[in-house]
């Protein structure tokens, strides 16, 4: 029987042993490079100062312990709100981050910043256009520089965190605000005020920034990013595309009005499921027949438009269906439970690769 004393010297020596290389693999760790993060800024509230703009360095200088996380670089796209940016200037965008993370493999994701009224949809945006895994992590504030509780610093932060973050690949467009992270495609801004405003309302958040570490609860299963079909590097305009929505007695008129102005699609955000009002139906007629693709969406806030199946039915009521309304009809693509503003965009984009209702429609059930 081996006494206690005899094992104590071999015991002492392995736990010494164990200490040293702890001490020595945590020395290593914390000596290693850090990920480089790029922070593309376009404007917003979160750089609107009283007496001037700040500035994308001027940014990056107001975060807190940034360089704990991060080596950080930083570009100054715009400068403006983002209900200012144009479209084109959006494809310039999507372009400059293709050609960012093409050039430079060893950059570990991007932080754009936006206003919060369209933040939604330039997300969603380089969700279906930006062509890489890394994270793209589009990041705002309420509240400006020079108001009491501005929250910027806190969320670029956090939008540098996630996008350094390993977990964040393979995840499309993240939006990143008071803690917690979003898909681009499922989040929308809920509140024109209150720092909690962008929500995702069906399915809830994707994950949350602690002070210890990101934390994902689920993935994003649509198609998006890397593996999207749209590529925007020869796209120098994208075609007009109109939102309309559904109320009681609504005019067909507006339809034929947006068709006529040189609209190639139309977004309906219907009643419920659906359903349309007035003299909706004859303007959808105008539209199809005119080579308009007319999707359908729901002005609901969350829910799915699911694509008709089956013939057309021969009667509505006590009437017959016309063959102008069959092929009205066979005509509409469902946008699924994408919300209006964003079933424009995936439109938009559909419509510079094809104007056919069934490959579109395949397009919204995919992405």
């Amino acid at each position: 029987m081996i006494s206690r004393r005899r094992l104590a010297g071999p015991l002492c020596v392995l736990a010494l042993f164990a200490l040293c290389h702890t001490a020595a693999a945590a020395e290593q760790g914390s000596t290693a490079p850090r990920p480089r993060v790029r922070l593309v800024a376009t404007g917003g509230t979160i750089s609107n100062r009283t007496g001037g703009r700040l500035t994308a360095e001027e940014l990056v200088k107001s975060i807190p312990e940034l360089d704990q996380y991060v080596r950080a670089e930083y570009e100054q796209f715009a400068n403006e709100s983002s209900s200012a940016l144009s479209l084109e200037q959006w494809l310039q965008l999507a372009r400059r981050i293709n050609d960012l993370f093409r050039q430079d493999a060893d950059l570990a994701g991007i932080v754009v910043t936006s206003g919060t009224d369209t933040l939604e949809e330039l997300a969603y945006f380089l969700h279906l256009t930006v062509r890489s895994d890394r994270p793209v992590v589009v990041v705002g504030s309420m509240r400006n520089p020079s108001t009491l509780g501005y929250e910027g610093a806190a969320n670029l932060l956090e939008g540098f965190r996630v996008a350094a973050e390993p977990a964040s690949r393979n995840k499309g467009a993240l939006v990143v605000l008071n803690d917690e992270i979003n898909s681009a495609r499922e989040v929308t801004k809920t509140d024109a005020l209150r720092l909690q405003t962008f929500q995702t309302r069906s399915y809830g958040v994707l994950g949350v920034v602690d002070r210890d570490r990101v934390v994902y609860y689920r993935d994003v299963v649509k198609r998006h990013t890397a593996k999207s079909e749209f590529d925007v590097a020869a796209i120098t305009a994208l075609p007009r595309v109109d939102v309309i929505v559904t109320y009681q007695d609504a005019p067909g008129d507006l339809i034929k009005a947006a068709v006529d102005a040189g609209a190639k699609g139309i977004v309906l955000a219907t009643a419920g499921a659906g359903a349309t009002s007035g003299t909706q139906g004859e303007g959808i007629q105008y539209a199809t027949a005119h080579g308009a693709v007319v999707v359908t969406t729901t002005r609901a806030g969350s829910g799915r438009i699911a694509a008709r199946g089956g013939p057309v039915p021969e009667r509505f009521g006590n009437r017959e269906v016309s063959a102008e309304e069959r092929q009205s009809f066979t005509q509409r693509v469902a946008g699924e439970d994408l919300a209006p503003v964003k079933a424009r965009l995936l439109l938009m984009l559909a419509l510079t690769k094809t104007k056919d209702p069934a490959e579109i429609q395949r397009m919204f059930t995919e992405y």
